[in-house]
Order: structure tokens, then C-alpha cells, then sequence
């Protein structure tokens, strides 16, 4: 096992981070949008954000970058995010979290330090995983190809790119679980609460 390639390392943690996804998924009914439909799971993931950033926060004698990494913008006005469709509220996330997960890689190519290393590793694996979630929900033929230019800002600062993360997934990410269930679970399973009354 011990000379497993990094690259061949990464596709594993990409396939074993798919299958926990699924795993959460109620037996008999093998469907991504299954996930949505427990309001615990969204909580969960806003935990583990949470978590991460306070660990990162923690960690001692973090370097500033010297090439800075590029992050989203990830605030909105929630009146425009209800007037959009699920789909392009996909694309949003999706573009989103295509930024960000380059800018935790242009970062770990930075940082040698052992504890923040290894949280922006677990952070690269988690959005990752929600990029590969999201890619089995589509409105529209065809896959998805991450052409876009989202709102963006240079950081200088690892602790942001922690920041940005939850931000994302307790923002957009947490509404976007929220129409879905909507309009995808049976009443009363996704527990009829809006988002606004959860995680602060």
C-alpha cells in the first residue's frame, strides 16, 4: 500500500467520499435527491464546516500565501436566490465551488505546515464530495462543464478560504437543499422548517 501513487490516493478518497453520500441514502430508494429530504444532514455539514474553520483558526504560525488563491464571492440577497431556478441555482453553487476547490489546491502548494495542511486537505475532500453530489442533480441534457466567472476576490489569508467554505455550504448551499426538499420529498419528511430557523 505504500507506494500508491497521490493521484491514485485522491480518486479513492473521491470514490469513498461518493459512497458516505450514499450511504445516507434510505434503502430501497438509491436517488442523490434522497439526501436532501433530512434537514440532519444539511446540519451535519454545517458542523463539520464549522469544525474545520475553528481547527484552522487553531492552528499555530499559519504563513500568509505569498501568490495569492481566489475565492468566490458567496453572499446574496435572498429575495434574487428565491427568483431563480433550481438549476441555475446548481450552477451558481457548482461554479462556486469550482473556485474554491482551486484555490484550496493553489494553497496546500503553499503551506508545508503540518496542521494546516491537513485542514485544507479535509477541506479540499468535502467540497469536492459536494461538487460530485451536485453533479447527479441536473435540470438540463448533458454535463456539467465548469465555464463560468463567478463574483471573486483574492486572499492572502487560509483561515478566509475556511471561511468562504462555510459560508457557502450554511449559505447557498443550506437553500438550496432546502427548495429541493421542496419539491422533491414527500410532505412532511423533510421536516417543513425554513433554513433561516437552523445554524447560526
Amino acid at each position: 500500500m505504500q507506494g500508491r501513487s497521490p493521484q491514485l490516493s485522491m480518486e479513492l478518497n473521491r470514490l469513498l467520499l461518493l459512497t458516505s453520500f450514499l450511504l445516507h441514502v434510505e434503502e430501497g430508494h438509491a436517488s442523490p435527491t434522497r439526501l436532501v429530504c433530512d434537514n440532519r444532514l444539511i446540519q451535519k455539514y454545517i458542523g463539520e464546516a464549522k469544525d474545520m474553520e475553528k481547527r484552522a483558526g487553531h492552528c499555530q504560525a499559519l504563513p500568509a500565501l505569498s501568490c495569492p488563491t481566489v475565492l468566490p464571492l458567496v453572499d446574496f440577497s435572498l429575495q434574487q436566490w428565491k427568483s431563480k431556478s433550481n438549476e441555475i441555482k446548481r450552477q451558481e453553487i457548482l461554479c462556486d465551488l469550482a473556485l474554491l476547490v482551486g484555490a484550496v489546491a493553489g494553497a496546500q502548494g503553499q503551506v508545508t505546515q503540518e496542521c494546516g495542511a491537513r485542514q485544507l486537505s479535509q477541506l479540499y475532500q468535502h467540497a469536492n464530495s459536494f461538487i460530485l453530489l451536485l453533479q447527479t442533480f441536473s435540470w438540463e441534457a448533458g454535463p456539467w462543464e465548469p465555464g463560468c466567472s463567478p463574483r471573486s476576490m483574492e486572499q492572502t489569508h487560509i483561515t478566509g478560504i475556511f471561511l468562504t467554505y462555510r459560508q457557502l455550504v450554511q449559505g447557498k448551499l443550506r437553500f438550496f437543499f432546502h427548495d429541493l426538499a421542496k419539491d422533491l420529498c414527500k410532505q412532511g419528511q423533510a421536516g417543513g422548517r425554513d433554513p433561516q430557523c437552523g445554524a447560526q
